[in-house]
């Protein structure tokens, strides 16, 4: 099942982004740069798509990073899980983190992280005195692992 998702390019070089195959959940975003990008490492450097999009309402756009990058070049989102809300509508940029001990380079052109567009839940928050109890309860990291 595909949906029609409005983009504009802000930039004539900028690529569509493109699934990898026909079942893919990300699609993947490309570097729009005049000149290599070096990412010292431990550093970030916001890298441009050239586009802009239309994310339905109710849904939002999701950049993880694409797993050949990150396991080849040590490249991932900066803040791990970028978010896109639906009412923005100016350039999806990517905060690439070089996590690896050797400088890397970014090329026009090159996939860098991938879009997935999933449905959210908005909610109220309430306060309250008490919440419902549950087997778990309060039980935090590690508290449903063996023991």
């Amino acid at each position: 099942m595909k949906t029609v998702l409005n983009f504009k390019k802000l930039d004539e070089r900028a690529t569509t982004p493109t699934y990898g195959s026909e079942f893919s959940a990300g699609a993947d975003l490309y570097a729009v740069c005049d000149n290599d990008v070096v990412i010292e490492p431990g550093k970030t450097v916001l890298i441009h798509t050239g586009i802009a999009m239309e994310i339905p309402m109710g849904f939002g756009g999701f950049i993880f990073a694409r797993s050949g990058l990150a396991s080849k070049k040590g490249l991932a989102p900066a803040n791990k899980v970028g978010v896109v809300d639906a009412d923005y509508r100016g350039e999806i940029l990517v905060a690439l983190h070089n996590h690896s001990d050797i400088p890397q380079t970014v090329s026009h052109g090159e996939r860098i992280a991938q879009l997935v567009v999933m449905p959210f839940l908005a909610c109220e928050f309430v306060e309250c005195e008490v919440l419902s109890d549950t087997v778990r309860g309060s039980g935090g990291f590690g508290s449903t692992g063996s023991k």
